[in-house]
């Protein structure tokens, strides 16, 4: 590989411009929420930066906070469930035939080509009180005879934290299964193989080789599901109700109804620094491994 020095030119051609839009459009403007936070309203539409720490004060607020920790609960359940459902079927696309693995692969990316408000929406019709489950439910009611004696009554799954947990699974699924695939395609098999000869059971096999081969896949994918899950807005907007607010839904009014920005900038690197923790945790996980290999 040619090092950056012998073709200087070469690399400041092509690093300077993705370098100055990071700059231009994400590094500056995150400065100054940043900066904001420290900072009070001073009138209409003005904020003066005082240095003070009361917004981040306020934050810790048992109002606040309670969200705050809510938000984190419901972020690691949907991390959770997407680990639980998105590892078998990494594994299952892993040992597909050539052939076949392409178009399991398609199929997993191919949410991303729906819009997130229509995908959202598409849950609600099947989770709403005449949707496509309570219907379902309401006609094997029926079916069973039992209709005439007990009315069916529908469920109530829309605008609960079921359908908030439920919504960012669905949206969060595919982030956790490629980075496992990955991982796991990387496995060599002939270890696989070996557990298996020697009298190892497959769930033995799965959470005794399989599982920590591919544990960089594992981390990778929980950091990638949970950071989206925690500041997710339209999802738990959409499907859940007054007690399903998450915190960047309070972000969201801070900056538009209440008009104090400098509260929502502190809410908001609230979740920038757990962000940081959790990256920072993953990297210094893989120098200690490193360390002691």
């Amino acid at each position: 590989m040619q090092s950056w020095r012998s073709a200087r030119g070469l690399f400041a051609g092509t690093g300077l411009p993705p370098a100055a839009w990071l700059l231009a459009f994400f590094i500056i403007p995150l400065s100054l929420v940043w900066l904001m936070s420290f900072g009070e309203n001073s009138g209409v539409a003005a904020i003066r930066l005082t240095g003070t720490w009361a917004n981040y004060a306020r934050a810790l607020d048992p109002l606040y906070f309670t969200i705050l920790l809510k938000s984190l609960w419901i972020a690691a359940l949907t991390t959770l469930a997407c680990l639980v459902l998105g590892f078998p079927v990494a594994l299952a696309i892993t040992f597909a035939q050539p052939k076949t693995r392409p178009l399991l692969l398609l199929a997993i990316m191919l949410p991303f080509w729906t819009n997130l408000l229509i995908r959202t929406y598409a849950l609600i019709a099947v989770l709403r009180t005449k949707g496509y489950i309570n219907l379902s439910l309401a006609w094997l009611w029926g079916l069973s005879g039992l209709a005439h004696a007990h009315p069916f009554v529908p469920l109530n799954l829309l605008y609960t934290n079921f359908a908030v947990i439920l919504g960012l699974v669905f949206v969060n699924l595919p982030f956790m299964v490629l980075p496992l695939y990955a991982a796991l395609d990387k496995l060599d098999r002939s270890l696989i193989e070996a557990s298996l000869d020697l009298g190892a059971g497959h769930f033995r096999t799965l959470m005794v080789i399989v599982a920590p081969l591919a544990m960089p896949g594992i981390i990778s994918g929980i950091i990638i599901t949970f950071v989206p899950a925690l500041g997710a807005y339209l999802t738990p907007d959409l499907l859940g109700g007054t007690d399903s607010q998450l915190i960047a839904s309070v972000i969201e009014r801070q900056f538009k109804r209440a008009n104090d920005w400098p509260f929502g900038a502190a809410l908001s690197f609230m979740l920038m620094y757990i962000t940081f923790i959790a990256i920072a945790a993953q990297s210094w996980r893989g120098r200690w491994r490193g360390k002691r290999a």
